[in-house]
């Protein structure tokens, strides 16, 4: 029995059957950067809802929710397959054009960017060392992992990362030209007073303020823990 038939050639990463080339090191790591959108989805926008409450970031989540559906939309109608490498890595069930994964990740940093641009966002607020330096590469390495990897051609990586800046830019629009003139009034409705969601993007440095604010309700008794 030859080696071949006896030792798989593809592994999975845990949990995810995101599927490379055993012994492939660079495909390995290729493999987890594929997985950042569903890191930062079920990490960064769960645990940015548990302890942050930011409407600008609830909003950015929600575009990209709409986007993920505009993808699957797309690729129902027009049905491209994937590329005959994908058949190799038994995980080819679905369509190939546009990526979404390429999508999501240009969506997002094609958002981040404009938040950094105009001094929106929280985290992202005059740091566009993080945006230059990680937002962007992750978006590309994402984009060069589905190719590498067999999942999807050049051609469907770079329309989903077309498609994800194309609406990641019109999603900004919608949310800081139209929707957030409304955002006061969603702070002090019933609902958003029960779930505390607030916008800050009109506050200069937002960790200046909550710092400042914290040492001040230190002081004051309304503030204080009941012993």
């Amino acid at each position: 029995m030859t080696a071949t038939a006896t030792t798989p050639l593809l592994k999975a990463v845990t949990l995810t059957h995101v599927r490379y080339q055993r012994g492939d090191h660079v495909g390995h790591l290729l493999a987890w950067i594929s997985l950042i959108p569903v890191f930062i989805s079920f990490g960064g926008f769960v645990s940015h809802f548990i302890f942050r409450r930011e409407l600008q970031g609830l909003f950015f989540a929600v575009g990209l929710l709409i986007s993920q559906f505009i993808n699957e939309a797309i690729k129902t109608s027009v049905q491209q397959a994937r590329p005959e490498t994908c058949a190799l890595l038994e995980m080819c069930d679905s369509h190939g054009w546009p990526s979404s994964h390429s999508q999501y990740m240009f969506f997002l940093a094609i958002y981040c960017t404009l938040l950094t641009h105009y001094r929106m966002g929280i985290l992202f607020r005059k740091q566009w060392a993080i945006v230059v330096l990680i937002v962007w590469p992750l978006a590309v390495l994402t984009m060069f992992s589905r190719v590498y990897l067999g999942y999807h051609t050049v051609a469907q990586v770079l329309a989903g990362a077309a498609l994800g800046v194309f609406l990641g830019g019109g999603w900004f629009w919608v949310v800081n030209n139209l929707l957030r003139r409304h955002f006061p009034a969603v702070e002090e409705s019933p609902l958003g007073r029960f779930l505390y969601l607030k916008d800050t993007s009109h506050i200069p440095n937002v960790l200046k303020f909550e710092y400042e604010n914290a040492r001040a309700a230190r002081r004051h008794v309304s503030y204080k823990r009941s012993e």
